[in-house]
């Protein structure tokens, strides 16, 4: 058996169909070693630190499992990611976009300062299963009760 013949593929890891589907049309075809170390374990529902270097696919080690886990049928939050800048959240909801082209209905809504609380408020109302957030807009969203989390099911401390 060759090394590559070892290597495990997104398939092995257990994520679903509409993911597998996204990461073939980007070109994604070996999972990284974050990604092998982290995606079973939260497909399974369990708390994971993850560490690894810029570039390494960290993002996509969380946000892969969690779309695998998303109920695209219910509109409440059901993730939370949490980012310390305006960038990172940006960068963070755009991959979630990418990774979820294949789930009609999901929908991803990055929360920062410097942004009009009316594009947030209508993609609350609207229904945004995946919040993405730096954390002082965050908690000034629960302190207005514009932001519900009961629903909630998964949380990400990126950048942490």
């Amino acid at each position: 058996m060759t090394e590559s013949e070892d290597q495990p593929t997104f398939h092995d890891l257990g994520l679903g169909t509409a993911v597998l589907r996204a990461l073939t049309e980007l070109g994604y075809e070996v999972p990284s070693p974050i990604q092998v170390g982290t995606i079973p374990a939260l497909l399974e529902g369990r708390d994971v630190v993850g560490l690894a270097q810029t570039g390494t696919g960290k993002t996509a080690a969380f946000a892969l499992p969690i779309l695998s886990r998303i109920d695209v049928r219910s509109t409440s939050t059901q993730a939370l990611v949490l980012a310390p800048t305006r960038e990172l959240v940006l960068q963070v909801a755009e991959a979630f976009g990418r990774y979820a082209h294949h789930l009609p209905g999901l929908h991803v809504l990055p929360v920062y300062g410097g942004q009009a609380y009316a594009p947030q408020l209508a993609g609350i109302r609207r229904g945004a299963q995946v919040v993405v957030g730096t954390p002082g807009r965050v908690i000034d969203h629960l302190e207005r009760g514009t932001l519900d989390l009961g629903g909630l099911r998964m949380l990400v401390l990126d950048e942490a």
